[in-house]
C-alpha cells in the first residue's frame, strides 16, 4: 500500500513539475520583488474570511448530525465539531490519506461502523457537488456578472455538464436506494471473474452508498440536507470574495456571482495536490484570476495563495491544538482508517 501511495505522489509531482514550468512559460517577465510586496491593504477582509470558514466546519457538524439522527439520536453537533476539525487538519497535511480520519473519528467517538460513516461521507460528498453545481449553474443562466467575463460559452457548456453530471448522480442514487441489493448482486455476479475480485469490492460500496442513503429518513431532513448544504458553500463564496475584496484594488472587487467561476477552477485543479503542499489548487486559481479576470500575475498568483491558505489551511492550527489535547496522532489516525477500511472490507466479503 507504501508503495502505491509514493507512485501515486511522484506521478503527482510530475504533473504538478509540469504545470509549474507551464505557468513559468507564461511568466516571462513576472517581477519577483513586486510579488513580494504585493500583501492584503485590509485584513479585516482575511480575517472575515477565516470566521466563515470555521463556520463551515460547524455547518458540516450539523449537517453530520442529521445524518445520524436515525442512529444517533442523542448526538450532539458540538461533539461532531472536533472529528470534523481534526480531519479536515489530517486531509490539508496529509493529502488524500487524511480523507478517512474524519469518517473514522466519528464511528468510533459514536459506537458505529466504519463502513456506515463511510456511506455517510459519501452520501455528503453528493450534497457538496449538487450544492456547489445548482449555486454555479443559476449564477451562469441567471446573474449577468459572468456573462461579461471571457469563456463565457463554455461556462454554459460547463454548466450543462454539471446539470447532466448532478442529473445521473441524482438517478444513480434513487436506484441505489430502491434496489441498491438487486443492483450490487447483479455487479457481483457480473464482474467476479476480474482480477482482485474487483465485482465483490464494487459491490460492497453499492451496499454501503445505499446504507447511507437510508440516513436520509424523512423529506424534513433532506430538505434540511440541501439547505445546509446551500448555507455552506454561500458562505464559501463570501470566503473567496472577503480575500479577494482584501487587497483594496478594483480589478479584484469580484462579484458572488463571478466567485463560483474562480472556485470552480480551484476545486478542479485540488485534484492534483501534494500532502502538506497542495499545488494544483494554488496554480489553477491563479490561472484562473489571470486569464479570466484578467488579473497582473504577481497579484494573481499572491491572491491565489492567500485564497489557499484561508479556504483549507486556516483551519489547522486549531485541529492540531485540538489534537493535541486529546492525544491523537494525524499519522497514526490515518493508518487505522486505512487498516479499518480494510477489515471492513474483509468482514462483507462471501
Amino acid at each position: 500500500m507504501k508503495n502505491k501511495r509514493y507512485v501515486i505522489y511522484a506521478v503527482v509531482f510530475l504533473v504538478l513539475a509540469v504545470l509549474v514550468y507551464l505557468q513559468f512559460r507564461t511568466w516571462q517577465n513576472f517581477d519577483w520583488a513586486r510579488f513580494r510586496e504585493t500583501r492584503p491593504k485590509n485584513w479585516r477582509h482575511v480575517l472575515h474570511g477565516i470566521a466563515l470558514i470555521y463556520l463551515c466546519y460547524v455547518v458540516r457538524a450539523i449537517r453530520w448530525k442529521i445524518f445520524l439522527r436515525p442512529v444517533r439520536p442523542q448526538a450532539s453537533s458540538a461533539s461532531l465539531i472536533s472529528p470534523t476539525v481534526i480531519g479536515f487538519t489530517g486531509l490539508a497535511l496529509l493529502g488524500r490519506p487524511g480523507e478517512l480520519i474524519r469518517p473514522y473519528l466519528i464511528a468510533r467517538r459514536q459506537n458505529l461502523s466504519f463502513s456506515s460513516q463511510l456511506a455517510v461521507w459519501a452520501v455528503e460528498r453528493i450534497f457538496d457537488i449538487g450544492a456547489f453545481t445548482v449555486l454555479l449553474v443559476s449564477a451562469i443562466f441567471l446573474a449577468a456578472g459572468p456573462r461579461t467575463l471571457p469563456f463565457y460559452d463554455r461556462s454554459r457548456e460547463g454548466g450543462f455538464l454539471l446539470l447532466a453530471l448532478v442529473a445521473a448522480i441524482s438517478l444513480g442514487a434513487a436506484a441505489v436506494h430502491w434496489k441498491g441489493e438487486a443492483i450490487a448482486d447483479w455487479i457481483e455476479r457480473r464482474f467476479s471473474h476480474l482480477a482482485a475480485n474487483l465485482g465483490h469490492k464494487i459491490a460492497i460500496r453499492v451496499r454501503e452508498f445505499r446504507s447511507g442513503l437510508n440516513t436520509i429518513h424523512s423529506p424534513l431532513s433532506l430538505i434540511a440536507l440541501i439547505g445546509f448544504s446551500l448555507l455552506m458553500w454561500f458562505m464559501i463564496i463570501m470566503v473567496y470574495q472577503e480575500v479577494a475584496h482584501s487587497y483594496g484594488v478594483p480589478i479584484l472587487n469580484i462579484r458572488r456571482s463571478e466567485v463560483l467561476v474562480l472556485m470552480g477552477a480551484s476545486m478542479i485543479g485540488s485534484l492534483v495536490q501534494l500532502p502538506g503542499i497542495g499545488g494544483g489548487a494554488q496554480l489553477a486559481t491563479i490561472a484562473a484570476l489571470q486569464r479570466i479576470f484578467d488579473v497582473p500575475p504577481e497579484l494573481a498568483a499572491s491572491c491565489g495563495i492567500l485564497l489557499w491558505l484561508v479556504s483549507f489551511v486556516a483551519i489547522v492550527p486549531v485541529g492540531l491544538l485540538l489534537s493535541h489535547f486529546e492525544r491523537l496522532s494525524l499519522r497514526k489516525l490515518s493508518a487505522e482508517s486505512e487498516q479499518a477500511e480494510g477489515v471492513a472490507a474483509v468482514e462483507e466479503a462471501p
